[in-house]
């Protein structure tokens, strides 16, 4: 039975690309699949996959990287995936040695900007071009890749055309998906916004364009429907300003929760969001959670990405703005409420084409033997 080794720093061990996705799918095939991350301590077999996790972000790179090495050389894996950088470096003496694929999965932009934020100018650039090298290190390192957006290709599959690869979205199984098509109801609408609470994510743009549907519907039962959490104090400061400088009367926030019961949280939303601010980062990201609103049935407003245009391009179901332009928004959302039925159309047809074109089904047989084939190869 071979062997299949997932390595990651900064995804916990019960990830959903990595444990609900591509694990489970490895198991389901006969492969024996263990997970090592270094995010939080955890050691156990969870549904037939073995995971081996350590919280150990905080110690040195040194003692992250050591840790990746024991975990290989007693698993002793026919194939290891890795999700960054370091768990490639890692490895490399015992892929050479063994002569086994080291598959690296893309689905950051490295740097982040997150990564590049703690540093001031000068040395921002520094680390920025050091953590670029880095990054092509590992892909000099690495037998194969995974890209889980085509805007993420960039610079490896292009220095290392030679390489095997494939494109792997993120598209989520049907079987954690709950369809919640709504019907509008006269004089009542529920927005809701998922996610990281921030600046940069678009809580702010979200607010403003609500507060423009207020005033221009003075009479409409709003319903705001947050999911998520800050995680910065900066964020906590900004995101109470947002709500001293709006009070709003009907807001629910929802922390949270399991990946599997995450669709289940905006079930009772009428209208999905992400408008996140233009950046390089963003517009070079496929934002996961469009296929979670697409499976559950709800027309989205989402900013106007380089990445979901070119994956995707225009939307059946809903619409692509630009963050900023709160009016345009507002007026976005006020149509559906006057012509309810394009909205059933636009909930039909995101339940409809992430059933037919973007679940994990479609694409997870290429998957299992892009991994078969790393493995016959070595």
């Amino acid at each position: 039975m071979p062997k299949i080794l997932f390595l990651t720093t900064s995804h916990s061990y019960d990830d959903d690309r990595i444990f609900y996705h591509q694990a489970k799918t490895l198991r389901a095939q006969g492969f024996e699949v263990k997970i090592c991350s270094l995010y939080a301590d955890y050691k156990g077999v969870i549904e037939g996959i073995e995971v081996e996790a350590y919280s150990v972000l905080g110690e040195s790179i040194e003692t992250k990287m050591e840790t990746f090495r024991k975990v290989c050389y007693l698993f002793e894996p026919d194939t290891i995936i890795c999700s960054e950088p370091l768990a490639v470096v890692a490895v490399k003496r015992y892929v050479k040695e063994r002569k086994v694929s080291c598959i690296y999965d893309v689905t950051e932009w490295y740097p982040a900007m997150s990564m590049l934020e703690v540093y001031p100018y000068p040395s921002k650039l520094f680390h920025a071009v050091k953590f670029f090298l880095i990054q092509l290190y590992a892909g000099f390192l690495s037998t194969h890749f995974i890209f889980g957006e085509t805007t993420k290709k960039f610079p490896l599959a292009y220095l290392f055309w030679f390489k095997k690869q494939m494109i792997l979205p993120y598209y989520p199984d049907p079987g954690y998906i709950k369809e919640s098509i709504k019907t509008l109801q006269p004089d009542t609408l529920t927005l809701c916004y998922t996610g990281m609470i921030s600046e940069d994510k678009g809580i702010g743009n979200f607010f403003k364009a609500v507060d423009n549907v207020r005033k221009k519907l003075p009479g409409l039962n709003l319903t705001i429907l947050l999911v998520g959490a800050t995680r910065k104090e900066s964020d906590e400061l900004y995101f109470s300003k947002l709500l001293s400088q709006y009070a709003f009367e009907d807001i629910e926030i929802v922390k949270p929760v399991p990946f599997e019961h995450f669709t289940e949280t905006f079930a009772k939303a009428d209208i999905c969001f992400d408008l996140r601010e233009f950046n390089f980062e963003n517009h070079h990201s496929l934002p996961i959670k469009l296929f979670y609103f697409m499976g559950a049935g709800k027309p989205v407003i989402y900013s106007n990405l380089k990445g979901i245009r070119k994956h995707m391009g225009s939307l059946s179901f809903g619409h692509l703005v630009d963050p900023g332009n709160a009016g345009q928004i507002s007026d976005i959302i006020i149509s559906y409420i006057e012509n309810p039925e394009l909205y059933d159309i636009h909930a039909s047809n995101a339940r409809k084409e992430f059933m037919n074109r973007y679940n994990w089904k479609m694409i997870s047989d290429s998957f299992v033997d892009f991994i078969k084939r790393s493995i016959d190869k070595n």
